[in-house]
């Protein structure tokens, strides 16, 4: 239910802030990300000696929401100066590493996808982390706060159902773990 006129429309500013921008064009009012911050999504699965695969999550509580959030662990790229020109991959593999306490050998990038297009300008590029080392704690910088989570990929399904029977929140990117079980496959 697109209006072709609105594509012809200014895109105006209503607000801005240090990471979001609301904005309006022609009747639809959106928010983006400012100053060209984009984020890293990281899927990372560790395997055993075993052949036992785990995916590594994390918990934060979102004030949007309200509520902590199971996630894939994610951050944002572009956002301090310190990191200014690191390639994405990089950011990524930081990210994972301050979130998670895991070092990736290998960060491959799967593609950019969008989360909420109808309200959301922002996108952000999936990685596939490879070659996964614990060499730290993570629980992310000063005042993230995040848990994390080592579960077996094969009872990801009960894990999530027990996180959203005790209140928490599960990030839509959670889909791509249970993608091959709502296709009935």
């Amino acid at each position: 239910m697109s209006d072709h006129h609105d594509r012809s429309e200014p895109d105006e500013v209503m607000w801005q802030g240090r990471f979001i921008t609301a904005r309006k064009k022609g009747k639809w009012e959106y928010v983006s990300r400012a100053r060209g911050i984009r984020a890293a999504v990281i899927l990372a699965i560790e395997e055993d000696e075993d052949g036992e695969e785990y995916v590594i999550l994390v918990e934060q509580f979102r004030v949007p929401l309200g509520r902590p959030c199971i996630e894939l662990p994610a951050g944002l790229i572009g956002d301090h100066e310190e990191h200014a020109g690191e390639p994405d991959e990089v950011a990524a593999a930081r990210e994972l590493e301050e979130e998670t306490g895991y070092h990736a050998e290998r960060m491959e990038e799967i593609g950019q996808f969008y989360s909420s297009p109808g309200m959301v300008s922002e996108s952000f590029t999936l990685f596939r982390a490879h070659g996964l080392t614990l060499v730290g704690e993570g629980g992310g910088v000063e005042g993230e706060d995040i848990t994390v989570h080592r579960i077996n990929l094969d009872r990801i399904d009960r894990a999530l159902a027990e996180w959203r029977a005790q209140g928490r929140a599960i990030d839509v990117r959670l889909l791509t773990l249970l993608g091959p079980g709502l296709l009935g496959r």
